[in-house]
């Protein structure tokens, strides 16, 4: 089988597989990707105390986090203006470049100062891409497919969610912490030399002038976003002073970067990047906190509550291959709020054991698996309907705003679960409470994201 394949225009090919030839390489190279990314996440999550420990960085632990949060948000940025003017193609290398010199500096990082900096880049490197690729693949994929292909990128991360942790562990008990990041670097050459012929082959951007005024705007939200971070690690009137400045800055950024409209949820594509804020940060924030609950509340073992989370993984990705056999726009309609309010019920279905005592802690297990599946049948929707409305010389942009949305509430709604959470009775029930609102709110503000009479 060749995966080199040449590309053929998306309006060309009557072809409905989404590995057909022409857009075969682009969508493996993706998988590939997209898998690696989760992985590195996942296992650097996993592996981060070790790295703490050997490097005698315990003081920058939450930084190693935050650095990498906040650089990913100008990467996005810049990506919006590359895809749009330059092509998804440079974007991209732009992207791997950062990625992998971050990875190789973390790796053989002599001090934990230095794994920040590399940390730090690799962020960068993953907010070019997350555009990039979304950008990119939508493009070489015929729009009708676009569920299909958005399912498929949901499902490249339940492999690494499932084996990501006990793989890390392993790489750090047999070959030391540093193989965390240079396997990784070892795969990124694979997954370039399947993606990037595709992109390269798919087109360009609109080749107007580079203008990198929005740079400023970038720079304050992933200030912003650092402050957020920070909050979420502090306690008291600290905390309380960093997440307020670190709101209004993401606040005013988020102004001038998120296309207008998007802060009073109007119509159409600024409600769709408003519903992608809104539901990514219920699901950060309630995953953040539920091994929390389940070990310290209901007595459960880290090992089964990391069961709980990967059954959320799974369910997410049923969830994502469901929406991408629903045929027809009256369903699709109907599937968008439906996968919100089944987030929200899976959301207070997980409390209900903490509220009400006589019931079984099973159920926040049951409940978080129907968190999976309702965000795994909403959120491929939100990507679809973003490149639907979207015309082609602003799909970077655009998809740009939509990732920002993502990290920019997310960040405030972390920040927040770290006020709302009393680390001396250890009660997270106010941090689910918050997100089982937010997921509430998506659903009723989903409706704005169609356009009036679809």
């Amino acid at each position: 089988m060749n995966l080199a394949d040449p590309v053929t225009p998306a309006t060309a090919t009557p072809d409905d597989r989404l590995f057909a030839p022409g857009r075969r390489a682009a969508c493996v190279g993706a998988v590939a990707l997209i898998s690696m990314l989760a992985f590195e996440s996942i296992a650097v999550a996993t592996a981060m105390p070790a790295v703490a420990e050997a490097l005698g960085g315990l003081s920058l632990y939450a930084l190693a986090f935050g650095a990498t949060l906040a650089t990913s948000v100008i990467g996005m940025t810049i990506a919006g203006q590359l895809c749009d003017k330059r092509g998804a193609y440079r974007a991209s290398l732009l992207g791997l470049a950062a990625f992998l010199a971050g990875l190789l500096l973390a790796g053989l990082a002599p001090s934990m100062t230095a794994l920040v900096l590399g940390r730090a880049l690799q962020g960068l490197g993953t907010g070019v891409l997350g555009v990039a690729l979304y950008v990119g693949v939508g493009q070489v994929v015929p729009a009708p497919l676009h569920p299909k292909l958005f399912a498929m990128f949901a499902g490249a991360w339940v492999l690494p969610g499932l084996v990501g942790p006990a793989l890390a562990s392993g790489l750090v008990h047999w070959l030391g912490w540093r193989w965390v990041f240079l396997a990784v670097a070892a795969a990124v050459p694979v997954a370039a030399a399947l993606m990037l012929p595709s992109l390269r082959r798919g087109g360009g951007g609109t080749g107007a002038t580079l203008h990198w005024g929005g740079l400023r705007w970038a720079a304050l939200a992933s200030g912003g976003a650092l402050l957020l971070h920070g909050a979420s690690q502090r306690e008291g009137v600290g905390a309380g002073l960093l997440f307020a400045v670190g709101t209004l800055a993401a606040w005013l950024a988020a102004r001038q970067l998120l296309p207008a409209g998007t802060l009073t949820a109007a119509r159409g594509l600024p409600s769709v990047v408003l519903l992608r804020g809104f539901i990514a940060a219920a699901f950060a924030s309630a995953e953040a906190f539920l091994p929390l609950l389940l070990t310290q509340h209901f007595g459960w073992s880290l090992t089964q509550a990391g069961i709980a989370l990967s059954t959320g993984a799974v369910t997410w990705s049923i969830g994502s291959a469901i929406q991408a056999r629903v045929q027809g726009d009256a369903a699709r309609r109907r599937l968008l709020p439906s996968g919100f309010a089944l987030a929200a019920l899976g959301l207070a279905v997980v409390m209900a054991p903490v509220l009400v005592a006589v019931l079984p802690a099973w159920l926040a297990l049951l409940g978080w698996a129907g968190v999976g599946l309702g965000i795994g049948l909403s959120f491929p929707m939100l990507s679809v309907l973003l490149l639907k409305l979207s015309p082609p010389q602003s799909q970077g942009a655009n998809t740009s705003s939509l990732q920002l949305s993502d990290a920019l509430v997310s960040s405030a709604a972390l920040g927040l679960a770290g006020l709302l959470f009393d680390p001396v009775t250890r009660q997270v029930l106010p941090v689910l409470v918050m997100a089982c609102a937010l997921a509430a709110a998506a659903a009723v503000f989903s409706p704005r994201a169609l356009p009036r009479g679809a």
